[in-house]
C-alpha cells in the first residue's frame, strides 16, 4: 500500500528531457571532453592515478595490463574493461600520442592498424611525462573527491606540470558537441608559455611565432596557409592540411621511383596501401605502375611510376587527391574550463588557463609546505626546550603522575611538543642530536621566510613557473630525441593542373551504340562477332581511347557528353543510353563522335529550316546528363545534321531539288544560337548537305555507284542563295549518300 501511495504522475516530455539532459551532461563532463588544465578525460586520469597507486613508476618493474585495468575498473571507473584497456593502449602508442604517458611492454599495436595483444599478455608502467603530470599530488595541490563507491578518493584534476592538452592533443564525441585538438611540440609550447608570462597582452599572432602549427607524432608535411592557421587558433575551430613526406630516388637509365617516408597522422598504413591498390586495379591511377611496402620500423612506401616521362609532382598530386596521403586534421578546441563548463577556446585562452592552473597549484603547494614547516618547527622548538631543561624533564617524567600536564604548565609547551618529547628515544639525548636539531630548525626557518615571501609576491610566483617550464624544456624539449619537431612546415602548394588524359588509364576501346540505343565499350579496336539483343542492330561503331569523350548530337539541338572511361565495359549488350543521358527519346540521336582532349574539331550544325552555324567541339561539351543546348530551334523545327568540318566547301540541297555550293568560310562560328540562312526555299525545307574539298569534286551515291562531279560552276554561289536544279543523275531521294 505504501508503494502505491508513492506513485505520482509525471509529464512524460518533461521527464524525458530531464533524464536526457542528465545523460548529456554526464557524457560531456565525465567521459568525452578533456579538462583544459591537465588535458585528460576521466578515464585517462584514473588510469594514470591507479598506476601511481600501484607504484608503477618509470624506474620500477612492469605489471600486467590486466592488473591495471582491474584496479581502474574496480576502484575508480565503473565501465567496460575493453574501453579502459583501449584508452591505456592509446596512451602507450608513440604513433598516436606525441609524448606517451605510458610505457608499454609487449604488442601494443602498430601503424598498420593491427590491434594490441590481449591485456593478459601486455605489461605497462608510467612514463616520465605522466609523473610530471602528478607532481604535487600529495602536497594538497588539487582537490580530491570520493570514488564512485565512496570507498576511496581520486583527484578531480592533476597538478599538471606538463602542458598535456596541447602537447598530446585530444579527441572526443559527446552529446551535441565534440572536441578535436591535434598534438603540438612541447619545446614550442613552453616558449609560448614563458612569453605569455612576460607579455600577458600577447595576441594569438604573437604566440604563433613560437607555436607555428601542430606537430604530429607520425611526421608529415603541413601545407596549410599561415593565415588559415592563425584564424583557426584565434577561433578555436578550423583544420590543417597534412601531407605525406616523399622523395625521389634516382635509378639507372633515367628511371626513378618515389619513396614515402612518413604518412599523415591517424592514417593506417595497411588501409592506405589497400586503397592505392584498389585504385590501381580500377585503372584510376594511370601514372602509377605499382606500390610496394618496404617498411621496417620506419615507413617506406615505394611508388613506381608508369614511365620515366611521368612528372613526379603530378603523380603525387593525383595520389594526394585520391588517397589519404593527404588528409585534413580538424581543430575544435572544445574543452572543460576550471568550472567544468564546456567552452571553445582560442590557443591563447588554453595557454592562459594552463598558467592560471599552475599558479593555483603553486600557491597550494607552498601553503601546504608552510604548514608542514610550521608543524615541524613546533616539534623542534619543543626538542630544544627539552635539551635546555633535560634534567628537570627527566625528573618530572620519573616522579610526576601526570608528567604531560606538568611539563605544559612549567615550560609553556603545547600538547604536540610534549607528546613528541615523551616519545623521544634515549639515544636522541646525546649532544650531537641537539646540534642537528638546531641546524634543521635554522634551515626550516629560512625556508619558511622564503616561502612566505614567495606567497606574498605574484611576480616571484610567475618567475618560479617560468623556471619550471624552462626545466621541462630541457627535460623533454628540442634538445632531446623526444622533443625535436617531426612535422615539417611548408607553404601551401600551388594548384597543379592534372590534364584529364593523365587522370585516366589510356587504353584502346571500341564504342558500340545499337539501333535501339544500347551502349557499351569493349577492349581493343578489333571489334568482331558483335552481338545485339533480339531485334536490335548496329548503329554506331567508333574506335576510341579511354581518355576520349563521346559527343552525341540530338534532334533537339543539344549535345550530350560521355567519358569513354565511364561507359559500361562488357561484351554483353551494355546499358540503355537513357541511363547515362537525360533524353526522353534516345532514338532522336542524330550523330555520335569521339573527341580526343587535344583535338581542335569543328562541326557544322543545321536545322530543317536551312539555318545553321559552325561550333567548336570544346564549346559543345556538356557537364551534366541534361546535355548542352547549342542549336536553338524555332517552333516545329528540328536539328537536321551535325557534320565534322573536313573540307573547304559545303553542298546543300532542298526538297525542291535545288543544289547550292559555297565556301564554308561564309558560315560564322558561334557558341550558341539559330545561326544564319544557308539556302533559301520558297516551298519545302532542307533535304541534305555535305562538306567536301572543291579540288576533289562533289561526290554522291546512286544505285550503289559513286559519282563525282568536278565542274561545279553551275551550282556555285553565295550563302543564302536559292541554287539551281541538281545535275542529271542525282538521286531522287535528294540525299548525297
Amino acid at each position: 500500500m505504501s508503494q502505491i501511495n508513492s506513485i505520482h504522475d509525471v509529464d512524460f516530455e518533461k521527464a524525458l528531457s530531464e533524464r536526457y539532459l542528465a545523460y548529456a551532461l554526464s557524457t560531456i563532463m565525465s567521459r568525452s571532453l578533456p579538462d583544459v588544465r591537465d588535458g585528460l578525460k576521466p578515464v585517462h586520469r584514473r588510469l594514470i592515478y591507479a598506476m601511481q597507486q600501484l607504484k608503477l613508476n618509470p624506474n620500477s618493474g612492469f605489471k600486467k595490463c590486466a592488473r591495471v585495468v582491474g584496479d581502474v575498473m574496480g576502484k575508480f571507473h565503473p565501465h567496460g574493461d575493453s574501453a579502459i584497456y583501449g584508452a591505456l593502449v592509446r596512451l602507450a602508442q608513440d604513433f598516436s600520442v606525441r609524448y606517451p604517458l605510458i610505457e608499454g611492454q609487449g604488442n601494443f599495436g602498430n601503424i598498420d592498424g593491427d590491434g594490441a595483444a590481449a591485456m593478459r599478455y601486455t605489461e605497462a608502467r608510467l612514463s616520465d611525462v605522466a609523473i610530471s603530470l602528478m607532481e604535487g599530488l600529495e602536497e594538497n595541490a588539487v582537490d580530491f573527491r570520493p570514488t564512485y563507491d565512496g570507498e576511496g578518493e581520486e583527484p578531480i584534476v592533476f597538478p599538471s606540470a606538463f602542458p598535456n592538452l596541447l602537447a598530446n592533443g585530444a579527441t572526443g564525441i559527446a552529446v551535441g558537441m565534440a572536441t578535436s585538438i591535434p598534438p603540438h611540440n612541447l619545446d614550442e609550447i613552453c616558449k609560448a608559455l614563458i612569453h605569455l608570462i612576460d607579455h600577458p597582452e600577447s595576441t594569438v599572432r604573437d604566440l604563433m611565432s613560437f607555436i607555428p602549427a601542430p606537430d604530429f607524432p607520425t611526421g608529415g608535411v603541413l601545407v596549410e596557409d599561415a593565415e588559415s592557421i592563425l584564424k583557426s587558433y584565434e577561433t578555436g575551430r578550423g583544420s590543417f592540411r597534412l601531407r605525406a613526406n616523399w622523395q625521389v630516388e634516382e635509378q639507372k637509365g633515367g628511371l626513378y621511383r618515389i619513396v614515402v617516408t612518413h604518412i599523415p597522422y591517424q592514417v593506417e598504413k595497411s588501409k592506405l596501401i589497400e586503397k592505392i591498390a584498389t585504385l590501381l586495379n580500377d585503372k584510376k591511377l594511370p601514372l602509377l605502375d605499382d606500390v610496394l611496402d618496404e617498411s621496417t620500423d620506419e615507413i617506406r612506401l615505394v611508388l613506381q611510376p608508369k614511365s620515366r616521362n611521368v612528372d613526379a609532382a603530378v603523380l603525387m598530386e593525383t595520389l594526394f587527391r585520391a588517397t589519404d596521403l593527404e588528409v585534413r586534421i580538424p581543430l575544435n578546441m572544445n574543452v572543460l574550463d576550471h568550472q567544468n563548463v564546456p567552452k571553445v577556446m582560442s590557443i591563447k585562452e588554453v595557454l592562459q588557463a594552463f598558467l592560471d592552473h599552475r599558479l593555483i597549484v603553486g600557491q597550494r603547494r607552498t601553503s601546504h609546505r608552510l604548514q608542514q614547516i610550521a608543524e615541524r618547527l613546533e616539534i623542534l622548538g619543543g626538542y630544544l626546550i627539552a635539551y635546555l631543561n633535560l634534567d628537570e624533564i627527566i625528573r618530572i617524567i620519573r616522579d610526576e603522575d601526570d608528567p604531560k600536564t606538568v611539563m605544559m604548565e612549567k615550560f609553556g609547551l603545547t600538547a604536540n611538543q610534549v607528546e613528541a618529547i615523551l616519545n623521544m628515544r634515549l639515544r636522541s639525548l646525546r649532544k650531537l642530536q641537539e646540534i642537528e636539531i638546531r641546524k634543521e630548525y635554522d634551515t626550516l626557518e629560512k625556508e619558511r621566510k622564503s616561502l612566505e615571501k614567495l606567497l606574498a609576491s605574484p611576480k616571484l610566483q610567475w618567475q618560479k613557473i617560468g623556471f619550471e617550464l624552462e626545466s621541462l624544456r630541457k627535460k623533454f624539449g628540442q634538445d632531446t630525441a623526444l622533443g625535436a619537431r617531426r612535422t615539417m612546415l611548408a607553404k601551401a602548394p600551388e594548384a597543379i593542373d592534372i590534364p584529364s588524359m593523365d587522370a585516366i588509364e589510356k587504353e584502346d576501346v571500341t564504342v558500340i551504340l545499337s539501333a535501339k540505343n544500347w551502349i557499351r565499350a569493349i577492349k581493343g579496336h578489333q571489334a568482331t562477332d558483335l552481338k545485339y539483343k533480339e531485334g536490335d542492330a548496329e548503329r554506331f561503331v567508333l574506335t576510341a581511347q579511354t581518355t576520349d569523350k563521346l559527343l552525341l548530337f540530338a534532334t533537339n539541338g543539344r549535345f550530350y557528353t560521355l567519358g569513354i572511361d565511364k561507359l559500361p565495359r562488357t561484351r554483353g549488350h551494355g546499358e540503355p543510353l537513357r541511363l547515362l543521358v537525360d533524353l526522353e527519346n534516345t532514338e532522336d540521336i542524330l550523330s555520335a563522335f569521339v573527341i580526343s582532349p587535344e583535338a581542335q574539331a569543328q562541326f557544322l550544325l543545321t536545322a530543317t529550316d536551312g539555318r545553321g552555324f559552325v561550333v567548336n567541339a570544346k564549346d559543345a561539351l556538356a557537364q551534366t546528363k541534361n546535355g548542352k543546348q547549342v542549336l536553338v530551334l524555332g517552333d516545329g523545327e528540328k536539328a537536321q545534321a551535325c557534320i565534322p568540318i573536313t573540307g573547304d566547301h559545303i553542298a546543300i540541297i532542298g526538297e525542291n531539288r535545288k543544289l547550292l555550293v559555297f565556301p564554308i568560310q561564309e558560315i560564322p562560328t558561334m557558341t550558341k544560337g539559330r545561326g544564319v540562312t544557308l539556302q533559301k526555299y520558297r516551298d519545302g525545307k532542307m533535304s541534305d548537305l555535305t562538306i567536301f574539298s572543291l579540288s576533289n569534286g562533289l561526290t554522291w551515291t546512286r544505285a550503289g555507284k559513286t559519282i563525282t562531279e568536278k565542274d561545279l560552276r553551275t551550282w556555285q554561289g553565295r550563302r543564302a542563295g536559292s541554287g539551281r536544279l541538281a545535275p542529271i543523275g542525282f538521286p531522287r531521294t535528294n540525299k548525297f549518300g
